[in-house]
């Protein structure tokens, strides 16, 4: 037992390394911005006051939603999803999957639960020992079953879910305008570094140059950084914009939820407008404050098969003809305005059975951390080719600035 408790200790340490660098890198990239670029370059005092006044007002944006991403707990299932202490012993003393599912079914029939396996089985985690709410999915990292889970996200260290969604879509957004704003401003003394005088004596500079101090190498590094992040946060946060116009999680993009009908990864899409506030809520003025404002209590949704809204009216029709027979399936019909917020009662539910378990995969996070990743080492690789492999040899000529650019870093190193 010894081991193992150290083990898990380890992993737990091991797991905030990843928060730790983007911390690093955040209060770096405010020293250099600060004190290097405005304070000891920046001779321009207006030019300071502005550049420090929106440059902050970004940093508080990016760094507390940030930080309500990495803080807020995963929502977990209520109470009413757990099995009663006698329908929890009669479930594991039975062995045969069809006299479990009997017993889940049971349990379930009073339950919002609109979705099955994908062998319309009762949606049960063992772990937990619970019945799973639609959208609801077991993450291995954080040993919970966390509700509207999309993915476990190992640059905040937390599930991603319906309890702060909304925080990691703002914290992708203020870090994009913070990497924007910053690789904006810093481009111009970008420039003039790479084209300065590179004597050592700095009254030997022709005067509209800028000085050649330590500064310069916190400006270079400070452009490339914020332009690799910018770039490759840009495709991750288009990604999740998309997921949030199709009222879709990471996980239900690769395996479509399944309803009475059949699978359908819109099931859960009310249209676009309507997507979007249950999400960000319905009081606009809340939306870019990372403060919860999200419609619903995690545990049920509206859905377009049960609701029949009509902005869905046409995506219904384009669906295969396996699934328009939900036409002739007597689901229950609400306006979304009488379920907007409680979402779905608990009258009219139904239950699937089925004989096998679903296995979920937590890691599909990696799938968006894939991208990142691979975006960032892709035009990182783009931008310093040209200076780590001297074009002459090549047989390719040399621009002015681009002759500067690669005898700075020669020097440099």
């Amino acid at each position: 037992m010894a081991p193992s408790h150290v083990l898990k200790c380890c992993q737990k340490v091991l797991a905030w390394v990843p928060v730790a660098f983007i911390a690093l890198v955040v209060a770096w990239s405010y020293y250099a911005y600060v004190v290097e670029l405005c304070v000891f370059t920046i001779s321009s005092t207006a030019e300071k006051v502005v550049y420090l006044v929106v440059f902050h007002l970004s940093f508080v944006m990016f760094v507390w939603s940030y930080g309500k991403t990495i803080f807020t707990s995963p929502a977990t299932p209520s109470n009413e999803f757990c099995l009663s202490k006698a329908d929890k012993e009669q479930y594991e003393k039975e062995e045969r999957p069809e006299s479990q599912q009997e017993i889940l079914r049971r349990a379930a029939k009073d339950l919002p639960i609109y979705t099955t396996t994908a062998s319309r089985a009762i949606r049960y985690c063992d772990r937990c020992q619970l019945i799973k709410p639609d959208r609801c999915h077991h993450c291995s990292a954080c040993d919970v079953c966390v509700l509207k889970m999309d993915h476990h996200c190992p640059w905040v260290n937390n599930c991603v879910g319906f309890s702060n969604y909304k925080f990691f879509l703002l914290f992708l957004m203020y870090s994009l305008l913070y990497c924007l704003f910053v690789a904006a401003t810093v481009l111009q003394y970008f420039i003039k570094f790479w084209t300065l005088c590179r004597r050592k004596a700095a009254e030997n500079c022709p005067k509209n140059e800028l000085p050649d101090t330590h500064a310069k190498f916190h400006v270079l590094f400070l452009f490339f950084v914020a332009a690799m992040f910018f770039i490759s946060i840009l495709s991750l946060f288009s990604y999740h914009c998309w997921l949030v116009g199709k009222n879709r999680s990471t996980i239900e993009t690769f395996r479509a939820p399944t309803f009475r009908n059949g699978p359908d990864k819109n099931g859960f899409s009310l249209g676009c407008s309507k997507n979007l506030r249950e999400v960000f809520g319905d009081e606009k003025k809340y939306w870019l404050l990372p403060i919860f404002t999200s419609l619903g209590d995690g545990c049920n949704f509206p859905t377009r098969l049960v609701i029949m809204d009509p902005e869905q009216l046409a995506v219904s029709s384009q669906n295969e003809p396996a699934k328009s027979s939900v036409a002739n399936q007597s689901f229950p019909t609400r306006p979304l305005s009488e379920s907007q917020n409680r979402l779905l009662s608990s009258d009219c539910q139904w239950v699937e059975t089925g004989p096998e378990e679903e296995n979920v995969k937590s890691g599909s996070g990696f799938v968006c951390c894939g991208v990142s990743f691979f975006s960032f080492f892709f035009f990182s690789f783009f931008f310093f080719f040209p200076f780590l492999r001297p074009r002459k040899a090549l047989g390719i000529g040399w621009s002015g600035v681009e002759e500067n650019m690669f005898h700075g870093i020669k020097s440099a190193c």
